[in-house]
C-alpha cells in the first residue's frame, strides 16, 4: 500500500485548488528504507523554499512525477502542501525525459554544445506525457485558478491547459536558456513548441536575451505582432490575447545559506577541509552537475596549464572539483565523465605530491551543510559554464560569504553574469583569459575582495528567491487574472445604467483604449474602437470624451478622435470642449517652476538608462518603463527628493512606470466633474486602468458605472481584462441605447 493511502493526510482526489504548480518532479522524494518502510522527504530545492509559504496560505497543490516509474500514488498532503502525483512508465521516462527532454531540448537550448537528437517516437512520448500533466493540472485547478508550469520538460502544457480550461490564469517559467532563432529553427517541432508556450498568459525566462530570442522566434514562425515584452496572439473569436514574455532571473534563499554558514559546526568543518587539503594558500572550488554545459574540462585545462608553466604550485594552490552525477545513462554524459576523470588523473599523476593533491575530485553529491562548509573554505569560486540559464552555485557562494571575503570568477555565458557584475567575468572558451582571471583572483588585494563581495551580496540578498516568485506571480495575476470577455454582471449593469437619460461615456486612453507600449507616441487604439465610438456619437443623448494624463496635443495625435469627441489632457488642466481651441492658463510663476522642474528631471534621467522625459503643458513626467526595476525606483526616488526641496508645492502623481510632477493641481476626477457639468449628463460611464483613474472612479455617484481595465485594487465596481474588451463594451452600450429607443418608439406608436 502506498504511503499516501496509509497517511491520515490523504486528500480527496476530486479536490480543487486556487494555485496549482506543475513541474516534472514533485517537491518531495519517495524513499524506501532497508526495512521496507516507505516515506516522503521534502526536496531541498530553492523553488520549494520559495513557493512553500505561498502554497500553504493560498490553498495550493503541486502536480508532478514522484520519482518512481510504473507506480501510482493517491493525492496527499505533505508539510502543508497538497501533492498530486503523476504516473509515468519506465518507457515514457526513457523517451519523454531522457530522450526528448534531455537529448533533444537540453542540448539544443544550450547552443548545441553537444549535438541534439531528433526522433519522432521521443516527440510522440513528449506530447503524450505533457497531455497527462495538463489533464492532472486541469482537474486540480478550481474555477479561475492560477496555474504555474515549470521548465522545458512541459512546454506543451500551457496550450493544452488553455484549450481545456480557458478560465485559468496560466504562467510558464523556463529555467534553462532559450536559444537564438538560428539554433532553435533546427527543431522539427519548432512551431508546436512555440504554440504550446503561447498558451500561457506570462512566459518567464532567466535573461532578457532569452525572452528576446523567444519573441523573435514567434515573429519569424507565426508573424504575430509584438511590442516590447507583449505578444498579440489571435484567438478563435478574432479577439487577440495578450501574452507577455519577460525575464525574471531566479535566485536562492540567501538568508538560509548565511544562517548555515554562521553555525559554529559548519565553520569548524570549513577549517577542517582546509587542513585535510594540506592548508594551501589558495583553494579554488568548482561545484557543478557533471554536464557538458558547465565548462568543467575548460577549468581543468586552464588549471593544468598554470601548473605546467609554473604560475602556481601544487603546494600553494589546490583545485577542489565537486561533480555530482547527472543523467548517467545518456551517452554524452558517460563520455564526459570518462574525459574529466582522465584529465584529473593525468594532472594528479604529473603534479601531486605526497602531502598535496593538485585536484581533489569528487563524483558525488553532498548535503547542503557540507557544501556551505566548502564555500567557506574556498578562496576562489570558479563558475565556467559554457551556457547556463542562471547558475545558482554562484549565488550560493556569495550568500555564504558573510565574512565578505572570497572571489567569484564567473562565466559571462551564465545568466548570473547579468546581475553579478562585480564578479571577475570571463569567457571560458578563452583559456588564456581564464588563466589570467584565476591568477588575478588569487592575487587580488583584500580591500578589492571586500568591495566586490559587498556589492555581490547586496544584489543576491535584495533579489532572493522569494522576490523572484513574488515578482513573477504579481506580474501574472495583475496582467492576466481577469477572465477574457464581458462578465454577465457587467452586461446587466450596463443595460441598467446606460439605456436611459443623457449619458457621458468618458474613456482613458493608454491602457484602456490602447495597450501600453514602450514609446508613448506609438500607442494606437485597438481595432474596433473608432467604429464603436462612432456608434455612440450617432446616438441621441450620448456624449463621448477622452480623459488622459497626456498633453492634449499628444492625445490628439495618438487617438485621432472624431470631431465630436470631447478631450481633456494633462489630468484636466487642458480641455477642448466643443471648441477648436485648447483652453489653458498658466501664470508667470508657474512657467518658471516648469523650467526648474525640467532641469531637475533632465539631470536625473540623463544618468539612468531606460528613462525619458515627457513634457506636458503644466508639468513633466519621468517615464521608467525601459529601466531595470531597481534603476527605475532609484530614479523616481531621486527626482522626488530633489524636487521636494526645490519645488515643495508641486503635485506629484504616480502611475505605471511613470511619475508626474505638475505645477498646477488637477486630477482626472476634476476633469470628469467638468465634463459632467459641460454635458449635463444624467449618468456617467468611466473606463480606466491606472492609479490616476482612481480619482475619476472616486467622483462617480449613484447611477454611474466605473469599469477597471485589468486586475488590481480599484474603486470601480466592474472590470474587464484588457483594451480588447473595451470596444465590445462600447458596442453593448450602443445596443442597449438602440433597444431602449426602439421600445420608446413602439410605446409612442
Amino acid at each position: 500500500m502506498s504511503p499516501a493511502a496509509e497517511s491520515p493526510q490523504s486528500t480527496d482526489p476530486k479536490a480543487t485548488y486556487s494555485l496549482v504548480v506543475v513541474s516534472n518532479r514533485l517537491p518531495v522524494d519517495f524513499e524506501v528504507t532497508e526495512d521496507g518502510t516507505e516515506s516522503w522527504r521534502t526536496s531541498p530545492g530553492g523553488l520549494v523554499t520559495a513557493l512553500q509559504p505561498l502554497m500553504r496560505s493560498s490553498d495550493g497543490a503541486w502536480v508532478g512525477w514522484p520519482g518512481v516509474a510504473d507506480r501510482s500514488f493517491a493525492p496527499f498532503v505533505n508539510d502543508g502542501i497538497s501533492i498530486v502525483p503523476v504516473r509515468l512508465s519506465g518507457a515514457e521516462l526513457e523517451d519523454y525525459y531522457e530522450g526528448f527532454s534531455n537529448d533533444t531540448i537540453w542540448p539544443l537550448y544550450h547552443d548545441v554544445i553537444a549535438p541534439p537528437s531528433f526522433h519522432r517516437e521521443w516527440w510522440e512520448a513528449y506530447v503524450r506525457v505533457n497531455r497527462r500533466f495538463a489533464e492532472e493540472a486541469a482537474a486540480a485547478a478550481s474555477t479561475g485558478a492560477t496555474v504555474w508550469v515549470h521548465d522545458y520538460q512541459l512546454q506543451l502544457v500551457p496550450r493544452m491547459l488553455r484549450e481545456a480550461r480557458p478560465d485559468l490564469v496560466i504562467g510558464f517559467f523556463n529555467h534553462i536558456p532559450f536559444p537564438p532563432y538560428g539554433i532553435y529553427a533546427q527543431l522539427p517541432w519548432r512551431k508546436q513548441i512555440l504554440d504550446g508556450l503561447l498558451g500561457a498568459d506570462l512566459i518567464g525566462f532567466q535573461r532578457a536575451a532569452d525572452a528576446g530570442n523567444f519573441t523573435r522566434a514567434v515573429r519569424r514562425l507565426y508573424g504575430y505582432p509584438t511590442r516590447g515584452v507583449a505578444i498579440d496572439v489571435p484567438g478563435h473569436s478574432g479577439v487577440h490575447r495578450r501574452v507577455v514574455a519577460k525575464h525574471f532571473p531566479i535566485s536562492i534563499d540567501a538568508r538560509s545559506y548565511e544562517e548555515l554558514a554562521r553555525r559554529p559546526e559548519v565553520q569548524e568543518r570549513a577549517r577542517q577541509i582546509r587542513e585535510d587539503l594540506g592548508n594551501p594558500k589558495t583553494i579554488l572550488l568548482g561545484v557543478d552537475r557533471l554536464d557538458y554545459t558547465k565548462g568543467i574540462a575548460h577549468r581543468i585545462k586552464a588549471f593544468g596549464e598554470l601548473l605546467e608553466d609554473g604560475s602556481v604550485s601544487v603546494e600553494d594552490v589546490t583545485l577542489v572539483q565537486v561533480a555530482s552525477p547527472s543523467r548517467e545513462r545518456v551517452g554524452p554524459y558517460i563520455a564526459l565523465r570518462d574525459e574529466i576523470e582522465l584529465a584529473v588523473g593525468r594532472l594528479n599523476g604529473d603534479y601531486s605530491t605526497i602531502s598535496h593533491t593538485a585536484i581533489s575530485y569528487h563524483h558525488h553529491g553532498y548535503p547542503r551543510e557540507e557544501m556551505v562548509a566548502l564555500y567557506l573554505a574556498a578562496d576562489v569560486m570558479l563558475v565556467t559554464a559554457l551556457r547556463d540559464g542562471m547558475n545558482l552555485v554562484a549565488k550560493e557562494y556569495v550568500a555564504v560569504r558573510f565574512d565578505r571575503d572570497g572571489v567569484l570568477v564567473l562565466s559571462e555565458f551564465a545568466g548570473a553574469a547579468d546581475e553579478l557584475k562585480q564578479a571577475v567575468l570571463i569567457n571560458p572558451h578563452d583559456i588564456d583569459g581564464l588563466k589570467a582571471a584565476i591568477l588575478r583572483a588569487i592575487a587580488m588585494p583584500r580591500q578589492e575582495r571586500l568591495r566586490r563581495m559587498r556589492a555581490l551580496r547586496r544584489k543576491v540578498f535584495d533579489n532572493d528567491v522569494a522576490a523572484w516568485s513574488t515578482s513573477f506571480l504579481r506580474t501574472l495575476t495583475e496582467g492576466a487574472a481577469v477572465r477574457p470577455g464581458i462578465p454577465d454582471v457587467l452586461a446587466t449593469a450596463l443595460r441598467d445604467v446606460t439605456s436611459t437619460g443623457t449619458l457621458l461615456v468618458a474613456l482613458d486612453f493608454d491602457g484602456t483604449l490602447a495597450p501600453h507600449v514602450d514609446n508613448p507616441e506609438d500607442a494606437r487604439a485597438v481595432n474596433g474602437t473608432h467604429d464603436a465610438v462612432q456608434r455612440l456619437l450617432d446616438q441621441d443623448g450620448v456624449r463621448v470624451a477622452f480623459v488622459s494624463g497626456r498633453a492634449l496635443v499628444s492625445l490628439q495625435h495618438v487617438s485621432q478622435p472624431q470631431s465630436d469627441v470631447l478631450l481633456t489632457g494633462s489630468h484636466g488642466i487642458e480641455v477642448q470642449l466643443d471648441t477648436p481651441e485648447i483652453e489653458l492658463d498658466l501664470v508667470a510663476a508657474e512657467l518658471e517652476q516648469l523650467d526648474t522642474l525640467a532641469q531637475v528631471l533632465e539631470r536625473v534621467s540623463g544618468g539612468v538608462a531606460g528613462t525619458w522625459i515627457e513634457r506636458k503643458p503644466a508639468g513633466l513626467a519621468l517615464h521608467t518603463r525601459l529601466a531595470t526595476p531597481l534603476a527605475a525606483q532609484s530614479a523616481q526616488k531621486e527626482a522626488r527628493e530633489q524636487l521636494s526641496v526645490l519645488l515643495p508645492g508641486l503635485t506629484v502623481r504616480e502611475g505605471k512606470n511613470v511619475i508626474e510632477f505638475a505645477v498646477r493641481s488637477s486630477t482626472k476626477g476634476d476633469a470628469l466633474e467638468r465634463l459632467r457639468l459641460h454635458t449635463g449628463a444624467d449618468h456617467v460611464f468611466y473606463a480606466g486602468d491606472d492609479l490616476t483613474d482612481e480619482d475619476a472612479f472616486a467622483v462617480l455617484g449613484e447611477g454611474d458605472l466605473g469599469l477597471k481595465i485589468g486586475a488590481g485594487a480599484s474603486l470601480a465596481g466592474y472590470r474587464v481584462r484588457g483594451p480588447d474588451e473595451v470596444p465590445l463594451v462600447l458596442g453593448m452600450i450602443a445596443d442597449f441605447r438602440d433597444a431602449a429607443a426602439e421600445t420608446t418608439s413602439q410605446a409612442g406608436a
